[in-house]
Order: C-alpha cells, then structure tokens, then sequence
C-alpha cells in the first residue's frame, strides 16, 4: 500500500478512535465512585497499571528486546516522568479526589484541559489551529459547560470547590503535560511498546507511595468487588483508552487528541442510562448537539 494511502488510511481509524475512546474512558468515573471504601487509590492504581502491563507485554515483547533494548539507555528517564504523569498522578489522585468531591466539579476542571493542551501545543509543538477549528473547540466547550450547568448557567455559580478539586486539578495539569510531552519526545518505540515502557515507568513511580498509602491507612480487604474494579480499570480506561489515545497523539496532534475530554460527559450520561437506569435530560440532549459537530469541524483537514 502506498504510503499516502497508509497515511490516509491511519488518519481516518484516528479520527474514529476520537469519537469512540471518550465512551471507554468514561467508565473510569464510575470505577472511582464505586472505589470508595473498597479499595485505596493508590493501590487500585497500582493494581489497574499492574494488570494492563500483563496484558500488554505478550504483544509488545518482540518489539521491546529488539537488538537488545537500546532505548532503554536512551529513554528510561522520560519513561519515568510519562509514567509518573501518565500512571500515578492521573490515576491515583483521580480516585483521591473522586471521595470527596462531586461529578460536575470533577467535569468542570476537566473542561478546561483540552484549551490548556491546545495551547502548550502551539506553543512547544508548533500545532497552530485554523480560525474553524479554533471555534469548534470554544463550540465544544460551551457544550460541556451546558452540560455541567444542567441548562441553567446560574448552576456555574453554585458549584463548591473541597480539597478533593486540588487533587483533580493536578491531575488536569498532569494530562497536559503528559499528552504534549509524550508527542515533543522522540522515541525508537512503536505505539504500542512505548505505553508498556511508560507503564512500567509508572508502576515504578506507584510503588512507594502505594507502600506509604498502606502503611498509613487502615488495610482494606480484597473482596471480589475490588478485583473487578481492577479489572474493570486496567482494561477499560487502562489498555484500550490508553493505547488509542497514544496512536490518536501520533495521528491527530495533541490539541485535536485533547478534545476526547470534552465528550466524557456526554457519554457518561447515556452510561449512567443504562447501566444505573438514570435517563438523559434535555441538557444532555443540547450539550451533545453543541459538541458533536463541534468536533468534526476542529478535527477536520485545514
């Protein structure tokens, strides 16, 4: 095949991944409230990127020991800082801050995460936006912003800040940083061998704070509820939402990659439908006819 053809056709599965991924990512913000008293965020993260590199090291192997691994000399001290970006901070401090603060709080500092990526892009990644495209990602906001405010923008206003925001701001700031460096740094991997090296990174990272978490809380037993978060966890917004959202990067660029954000909420809407029998309101209704074609317009072709 032809490598315009090749391209071509890795910029349209990109550009379906941008629709689909939010739906699995989603899933996450049920995991972190059904967390709570089952089992402690560091070690649920620990557990979750555990798991996923199990799962993933089989397919990715050949790739890693190629020629004896001479991007490990190379690489090891970014894999650190990914996997502490990637791994443990927009893991654990996610569930941390899923305790003790609510869903819209948690959307509404999310909300602000794609403009933040848009524009470190521009500035270190030279991802510089046609006037359109600039437009469908302020159309997508007011979208999300709609959503969080229930169709009445007065609600904007009412919402609380609790300790558990600062721990969810980190975590924006963190998938910023980790969504523009992880396209800024050149790396000898594929797509797929490259997040099994971050992720081990990560689980690095993770281990002696996990080690302090549970030398100072009160142990919690593994039932097999906390088993099933893990494996709901590592596969869900772990392999699948990771790996498509590393190839979306490669594709699409950081700033399109970082409108996925935007349709989370949309998606967990019509997830809370049919997994909790909560149905959609109209808001929902308005916000994704606001977002939807919103995002064709920022992602498409200049």
């Amino acid at each position: 095949m032809p490598h315009a053809a090749q391209d071509r056709r890795r910029h349209r599965i990109a550009q379906l991944l941008l629709w689909t991924v939010p739906l699995v990512w989603s899933s996450n913000y049920l995991i972190a409230r059904a967390a709570a008293g089952v089992i402690h965020p560091h070690l649920l993260a620990l557990a979750r990127w555990s798991l996923a590199l199990a799962i993933m090291l089989p397919l990715a192997w050949r790739g890693l020991a190629k020629d004896g691994a001479p991007w490990l000399r190379d690489e090891w001290q970014q894999l650190l800082v990914l996997g502490g970006l990637g791994m443990w901070i927009c893991g654990a401090f996610v569930y941390i801050g899923g305790q003790t603060t609510s869903s819209a709080n948690i959307a509404l500092i999310y909300a602000a995460t794609p403009i933040a990526i848009a524009v470190v892009g521009a500035v270190l990644l030279n991802e510089h936006m046609t006037r359109s495209q600039a437009a469908g990602v302020a159309l997508a906001l007011a979208g999300l912003l709609f959503v969080i405010a229930r169709g009445e923008p007065r609600n904007l206003l009412a919402v609380r800040f609790a300790v558990g925001d600062l721990w969810v701001l980190a975590a924006g700031l963190s998938w910023t940083a980790y969504s523009v460096l992880l396209r800024r740094w050149p790396t000898r991997l594929g797509t797929a061998e490259r997040l099994v090296a971050i992720t081990a990174g990560g689980i690095v990272v993770l281990l002696p704070f996990t080690a302090l978490e549970c030398a100072l809380l009160p142990p919690l037993p593994f039932t097999w509820k906390a088993a099933g978060l893990v494996l709901a966890a590592a596969v869900l917004p772990g392999v699948l939402a990771y790996q498509a959202y590393s190839y979306m990067l490669r594709e699409l660029g950081a700033a399109k990659s970082g409108l996925v954000l935007y349709l989370g909420p949309v998606y967990a809407a019509f997830t809370a439908w049919a997994l909790l029998g909560e149905p959609p309101q109209w808001f929902h209704a308005v916000g994704a006819a606001l977002i939807l074609p919103s995002i064709w317009v920022a992602t498409r072709g200049r």
